[in-house]
């Protein structure tokens, strides 16, 4: 499968997310939020300082924004991003990504420790945010919540636990309650980053600390697997006109020293058989 860059020269990378027939994703470490357009032109839409992670959009179109360092997602306005959840009291490390169901409610990660400086790991939880701006933790014990997809049907939520090599499903309740945890498929071996969702229920998984990016189903059995040497993968997103286009974020490394000075970020591409599904 050979891999197309459609961008590079970006720092990190992360959150791709396919809207209204754009690619739009963050360049974590350098505080920007782009848009790249079906004629292929890149724009920055917004700046985030204190690193832009989780993009989802609400019901009518609205874009939110996570904002990690300062435990924040922020909302769109005419005016420019405005604060709509504060969860630095819920969150125990920066927040991470994140998916929004067609209700607008958000699901939230976060590391749970200090990732960069070196820190132990250490468990954390998975927050809902409501539409209303209200926040709760709806699941507990989480090893690094990381990427999320909603299925189809949107009576499952699947979360990339990076730190417990698995990816980890629930069932989604009323008023976006979680129950039946259950390990959805055990990715032993990878730091599992971003995910995202196909037509026939496999999951593509990027690999923090791998040079491949992985297809599995539910049970674990690996399907696909997309090299790309000397760089690791971050997240990815299946978009284009029928959805088949699987966009990666790649990078060298993931610390935001090096990553700035590096710039050795890129959107790069690949055509796959099975279309995208489901949130995001």
């Amino acid at each position: 499968m050979p891999l197309e860059t459609v961008l590079d020269g970006l720092a990190f990378p992360e959150c791709p997310r396919w809207h209204d027939e754009s690619l739009y994703f963050s360049d974590m470490h350098d505080g920007k939020v782009w848009r790249i357009a079906p004629s292929g032109k890149a724009e920055n839409i917004y700046d985030v300082p204190e690193f832009p992670a989780g993009l989802g959009w609400l019901p009518d179109g609205t874009l939110q924004i996570v904002s990690m360092k300062d435990r924040r997602v922020l909302r769109a306005t005419a005016s420019g991003l405005a604060q709509f959840a504060d969860l630095s009291r819920i969150a125990t490390g920066n927040t991470n990504d994140m998916v929004v169901d067609r209700e607008g409610r958000a699901y939230v990660g976060n590391f749970g420790f200090d990732l960069n400086a070196g820190a132990e790991p250490a468990p954390t939880v998975l927050i809902a945010v409501e539409p209303d701006g209200s926040a709760r933790a709806v699941a507990e014990d989480m090893w690094f919540p990381n990427g999320m997809v909603i299925t189809p049907d949107g009576k499952t939520l699947i979360v990339a636990e990076t730190f417990a090599g698995r990816l980890t499903a629930f069932d989604i309740g009323a008023g976006g309650s979680l129950a039946n945890r259950r390990v959805w498929a055990p990715v032993e071996g990878i730091f599992s980053d971003g995910i995202c969702l196909d037509a026939d229920g496999g999951v593509w998984v990027a690999s923090a600390d791998g040079h491949s990016t992985i297809r599995v189903v539910e049970g674990g059995k690996r399907t696909h697997e997309i090299e790309h040497a000397g760089r690791h993968s971050y997240a990815c997103m299946l978009g284009g006109a029928d959805r088949r286009d699987l966009y990666l974020c790649t990078a060298e490394n993931h610390l935001p020293q090096k990553t700035v000075v590096a710039r050795s970020g890129k959107i790069e591409r690949v055509r796959v058989d099975v279309a995208g599904a489901g949130l995001p």
